[in-house]
C-alpha cells in the first residue's frame, strides 16, 4: 500500500553557487510512501492512515531550509517523515530542480532516494 504525492511544485533556495541561495529556484517533489493503510480503507477514517495534507506540509517546511546539496534536502525529508509518520515503512523521494544554471539546456536535474525504515 503506497501513499503519493506527484510533481509538487516549490519554490526554494537549494544549490551549490552562493547566487543559487540568493536568487532561488523551482524544485519538484515526487514522494512514494509505503504504509499500511488497511483500517483507513475498512473504516472510512483518517487515523488509519497518514494524511497527504500533513506530508505535503512537512515537505514544505523542509524545503524552506536552504542547502548547497539536493541530496542533504531528501535526507532531511526522509528523516523527518520517518520521525512524525511512524507508520511510514519506505519512502521513495525523487527531487529535481527545474532549468538549472549548469550553462546548457535542460529541463530538470536532480536526486533520487529511497529509505527504508
Amino acid at each position: 500500500m503506497y501513499i503519493y504525492l506527484e510533481g509538487v511544485r516549490l519554490f526554494a533556495h537549494h544549490g551549490v553557487d552562493p547566487q543559487e541561495t540568493v536568487v532561488g529556484a523551482n524544485f519538484i517533489v515526487d514522494l512514494r510512501l509505503k504504509t499500511d493503510f488497511t483500517h483507513a480503507a475498512q473504516t472510512d477514517e483518517l487515523d488509519g492512515t497518514v494524511s497527504y495534507a500533513d506530508i505535503h506540509e512537512t515537505v514544505k517546511e523542509e524545503m524552506k531550509i536552504p542547502s548547497k546539496l539536493l541530496e542533504h534536502v531528501c535526507e532531511r525529508i526522509g528523516q523527518r517523515l520517518f520521525n512524525e509518520f511512524p507508520s511510514i515503512i519506505e519512502i521513495a523521494i525523487r527531487l529535481s530542480k527545474e532549468n538549472p544554471p549548469m550553462g546548457g539546456d535542460c529541463k530538470n536535474i536532480g536526486v533520487e532516494v529511497h529509505y527504508v525504515r
